[in-house]
């Protein structure tokens, strides 16, 4: 499908926009499931549809509703403790609240701008117009830069190639605005304050799904986990050749992806057993996505 700017060549060009699954461990991560996404505009186009040889079966679905499925198809064979996505994931209040009907806890990451209002703070005003008061709305981004230092919480999340790893946590109860602009129920706000390998620092904001009573230092550990599984995407173009294909049929596209899965799959096996502790991304972008969603191991 045509996707302009594509980072990875730097221009306007063909491409195809997959929604992936991941499945992420304290010992290795890899892409296990892959959708491809495509326009509404496109799926009800019978002539553009006939030469894909797109099935009558297959019909639109947006980003999210593709996720949901590939989550409800997680069987035994991968036991989870979380589920955690990107920011493009993240960004729904309808996927969030999806999400909270299933008995199992998440973590998902959502844009600094996402407008968020304290159910901790101090109320500024009334509205007016009953027993409610009106709270003040700002991107999370302001609100976890404001707090003091002494909200942050150190927390140990594993040991890394230069020792034990730490980041900052910091937590706090919020509503945000739906996609409709309303007000949402009640989320915790998990903020988590790294360093990136260049030093500097680096905030995500995730709004999670678990149970209010969930241990501090389990949030962070999953928080740590999400950023492995975007490294998951170079890894699949630059050792499996994920994104090395020219096809145009919906039957050649998932052929293609099958293949890398599996291949990627094997991979990983191999370097455990050879005692090398996974291969790492070499820089390379990775194929277009629409967005990821993971399973996270157990233990995490």
């Amino acid at each position: 499908m045509p996707r302009p700017g594509r980072g990875r060549l730097g221009k306007v060009d063909h491409g195809q926009v997959g929604v992936f699954r991941a499945y992420a461990s304290t010992r290795e991560h890899a892409l296990v499931d892959v959708r491809l996404s495509r326009p509404r505009a496109w799926a009800k186009d019978r002539a553009r549809r006939q030469r894909c040889g797109i099935p009558q079966s297959a019909r639109y679905r947006t980003r999210h509703e593709r996720a949901l499925e590939m989550l409800q198809e997680i069987g035994p064979r991968r036991p989870h403790a979380w589920v955690t996505g990107d920011d493009a994931m993240g960004r729904s209040s309808r996927f969030r609240a999806q999400r909270r009907r299933r008995d199992e806890p998440d973590l998902l990451a959502v844009p600094s701008n996402t407008t968020v209002g304290d159910l901790e703070g101090a109320v500024p005003e009334w509205s007016g117009r009953g027993p409610h008061p009106k709270r003040a709305f700002e991107p999370v981004r302001a609100r976890s830069r404001a707090r003091p230092a002494g909200a942050w919480r150190r927390i140990p999340v594993g040991d890394g190639e230069r020792g034990p790893q730490f980041v900052e946590r910091v937590a706090t109860r919020v509503v945000a605005r739906t996609d409709r602009g309303r007000i949402g129920p009640e989320e915790p706000l998990v903020v988590i304050r790294s360093t990136d390998e260049g030093g500097a620092a680096r905030h995500d904001d995730d709004l999670s799904g678990a149970p209010p009573e969930t241990l501090p230092g389990v949030r962070a550990r999953v928080a740590v986990a999400e950023p492995r599984v975007e490294r998951c995407l170079p890894r699949g173009p630059s050792e499996a050749g994920l994104a090395d294909y020219q096809v145009r049929t919906w039957s050649g596209w998932h052929r293609h992806q099958a293949s890398s899965l599996i291949a990627g799959w094997f991979l990983v096996q191999e370097s455990r057993r050879g005692g090398r502790g996974g291969t790492g991304p070499d820089g390379a972008t990775g194929a277009s996505r629409a967005g990821v969603v993971a399973a996270v191991g157990v233990p995490v």
